[in-house]
Parts: C-alpha cells; structure tokens; sequence
C-alpha cells in the first residue's frame, strides 16, 4: 500500500487526475507434509440458508500441527459451487488442497 500512496501523490501533483488501483494478486498456495491428517470431525450442518452455502470444516497444517478449522456459511456466487478443503495423500506425503470457488 505504501507504493499505492506514492503513485496517488505523483499523479495527483503532475496536475492531472489520476486514478491508481492497487493490483491484488492472489495465489493458491499448497502445503505438502508427511503427517497424515486426523479423520475429519463429524459436523451438524446447520439448516440451509438462503443466499448462503455450507463451507464444511476441515484439518489445517499451522505451527507444525494439524488445526480444525469449523464449518462455516459463505455468501453464494451465482453460477458458481464451492469445492471444499481437502487433503490428497501422495506417495508418503499429504498435499491440502484449498477450498475454492469453481464454475
């Protein structure tokens, strides 16, 4: 952000208007471990909501141990479906693949 100020002081003292938006990048990230994930835990999904779907909970790698991360409701995306988090084993390593949006 600290560029995004910068750019906004020069185009604006060059005399013009200037419109600056901050480009953000966002990257899907993955995490491969050799620790197996825990068997998920059962969850009581509430009853449905309108304009929501249900993002179930999952097992995430923080501070070299696996973490639930509750269930929650999301704001629907019209013509999208949300694909949960979930862990892949490959070989003798486990990959997480993060929930996402997909059309």
């Amino acid at each position: 952000m600290k560029n995004f100020g910068k750019a906004l002081i020069i185009g604006l003292s060059l005399g013009g208007t200037a419109i600056v938006a901050p480009v953000v990048a966002s990257a899907a990230v993955g995490v491969d471990i050799t620790v197996a994930p825990p068997a998920p835990r059962v969850e009581v999904v509430p009853a449905p909501r309108p304009g929501y779907v249900w993002a179930p909970g999952y097992w995430e790698w923080r501070g070299g141990a696996h973490v639930w991360i509750p269930g929650r409701w999301m704001g629907e995306r019209r013509g999208w479906h949300w694909v949960p988090d979930r862990w892949e084993q490959r070989g003798d390593h486990w990959h997480h693949w993060r929930g996402h949006w997909e059309r």
